[in-house]
């Protein structure tokens, strides 16, 4: 089980910050699914970000090709149903 996940922030912080959510929500979908392995890609330039959104400015979260969250620090809760729903 695999899922691409890409955080698109301009700013390092903010790509940090969404980082750790994504790995805390990867740590609790992973008791109940061993195998499942997330790879994370940080987007960092703004024509890569735009080819997704045209908010530059805060976060936004991609798994599996579609753009979940954008424009606010996603939390843990949703983060793990958006994993959950990208298993299905």
């Amino acid at each position: 089980m695999k899922i691409d996940v890409k955080i698109l922030a301009y700013k390092s912080p903010q790509r940090y910050a969404v980082r750790r959510a994504v790995i805390v929500a990867q740590e609790e979908l992973c008791v109940q699914f061993p195998a499942l392995q997330v790879d994370i890609t940080e987007v960092k330039s703004r024509a890569e970000i735009e080819a997704y959104t045209p908010v530059v400015i805060y976060p936004g979260l991609v798994v599996n090709e579609r753009l979940v969250c954008v424009g606010r620090f996603p939390r843990k809760g949703e983060i793990v149903g958006w994993l959950r729903q990208a298993l299905e």
